[in-house]
């Protein structure tokens, strides 16, 4: 189970990761975020979480934002001070409430709440359902607009999809722009992971769009993608070298 922390108060950081230690199946803890912002950011450029435990008061204001500005569809343990928020959060995708200061019992509760929703909810616990292939489930073309007019493009002719001025394009390989009505986020759902890779906040490239890489600045990489144009840099964020090693090897 892979969870993410959003906590600002450091002891309560440490209390949750020794908590999180102790808990009877592996956990492992992918990042432990203080703010708005940053949750935000590493949403918009990490695969998104089993689980995230959730602070209500953070220093920039109330986690309950952080969904105004992203689509999160995973489970959330909200963890405050305070008994106010309960509606608002149960609102959201919230599997429970932990109080502070957060104890053992109240913890393993909630993580094991998530096993039997996790497992009631799983396509292995209808024994007379025939479960959908993940490469099957993924999507196949996407209808993209220029102007006014429509048109569907299929997956293997994608270069790549870019975030800009509040707006997603889809770029294929002879460098023609689609607006499509999807967040980035959205869109790595929905993307076959075999063959799409989030390189940041702005760019999702198909595999077989690269053309080079190259070594860049700050430890991280360019690519040469067809359909890019001379002022298009896709960059690897440092963070996601690694995991874009593996996918790529």
């Amino acid at each position: 189970m892979r969870i993410l922390i959003v906590e600002d108060e450091r002891p309560a950081v440490e209390r949750l990761q020794l908590l999180l230690d102790n808990y009877e199946s592996p956990i492992e803890i992918v990042a432990c975020l203080e703010s708005i912002e940053e949750t935000v950011r590493f949403l918009e450029s990490n695969p998104h979480p089993d689980l995230m435990l959730l602070d209500i008061h953070l220093a920039d204001g109330h986690s309950f934002e952080i969904f105004k500005q992203i689509s999160f569809y995973r489970p959330v343990i909200f963890i405050t001070a305070y008994d106010s928020y309960a509606l608002e959060a149960f609102r959201l995708l919230s599997i429970d409430y932990i109080l502070k200061p957060v104890s053992a019992k109240a913890l393993y509760a909630a993580l094991n709440k998530y096993h039997q929703f996790s497992t009631a909810f799983s396509p292995l616990s209808k024994p007379f359902s025939v479960p959908i292939p993940a490469h099957l489930s993924m999507k196949k073309r996407f209808l993209g607009k220029i102007g006014q007019r429509m048109y569907f493009i299929n997956v293997e002719n994608i270069a790549f999809f870019e975030a800009c001025n509040k707006l997603v394009h889809l770029i294929d390989i002879n460098g023609r722009r689609f607006v499509v009505d999807y967040k980035l986020e959205q869109l790595t759902e929905m993307l076959d992971p075999s063959k799409f890779f989030r390189l940041n906040r702005t760019f999702i490239v198909h595999i077989d769009a690269i053309q080079q890489v190259k070594p860049y600045r700050n430890s991280r990489l360019k690519l040469m993608v067809a359909g890019a144009s001379s002022e298009q840099e896709l960059i690897i964020a440092r963070e996601r070298v690694p995991d874009f090693r593996r996918w790529a090897g």
